[in-house]
């Protein structure tokens, strides 16, 4: 009779269905691409620009409603279209592409409803200074890629900050608005 509860407890839990677990994704570095947008001349005009090269990861449980994400930016690969602008971008005014040749935003997935984060908690490095920074996800989304099959998932995301709390101050005599407006386009396939 004592077998019974011995074979009970060691049948039982394979025969229950699995729990989902965190799933690891590697972000597509030709389908990521964090932009931004700053003012030009204290209002008259918007700049924009993106970065050409990143790269980072995504963990994500959907049923323990977690997942934390790491992107690193190339800065040097700033890109506004104008290859003038771009110089400036990298120099010692801006980016400081030489002494600071990458930046990093770091958080946890949070805000989860059904199954999908709607913010992330987090910090951004840039120029060797590190700040809190939310982002908001604006839309969030998993499909099996239609290649390969393994998950695909992508989202965007918007965040605000003050770039002079970064050490980019330049303009600021001028007249310029230090508000800073960062998205982050991202698709992430899921590790093999």
């Amino acid at each position: 009779m004592r077998t019974i509860p011995l074979l009970l407890a060691v049948l039982l839990p394979a025969a229950m269905p699995a729990t989902a677990a965190e799933v690891r994704y590697e972000l597509d570095p030709a389908h990521t691409f964090p932009s931004f947008e700053a003012d030009h001349l204290g209002g008259l005009s918007v700049w924009r620009g993106k970065f050409n090269r990143s790269r980072g990861w995504v963990t994500l449980d959907r049923e323990a409603g977690d997942g934390r994400l790491e992107v690193v930016v190339e800065t040097g690969s700033v890109d506004f279209g104008l290859d003038a602008m771009d110089e400036h971008a990298r120099g010692p005014d801006l980016l400081d592409v030489d002494r600071h040749p990458e930046a990093r935003y770091t958080g946890r997935l949070a805000g989860f409803a059904d199954g999908r984060p709607t913010r992330v908690e987090g910090e951004l490095t840039l120029r060797g200074v590190t700040r809190p920074l939310a982002l908001e996800i604006l839309s969030f989304q998993c499909m099996p890629h239609p290649l390969h099959g393994r998950e695909l998932c992508g989202a965007d995301a918007l965040a605000r900050f003050q770039r002079d709390d970064f050490g980019i101050g330049a303009g600021k005599a001028y007249g310029f608005d230090m508000a800073v407006t960062l998205r982050i386009q991202v698709e992430a396939v899921a590790a093999e």
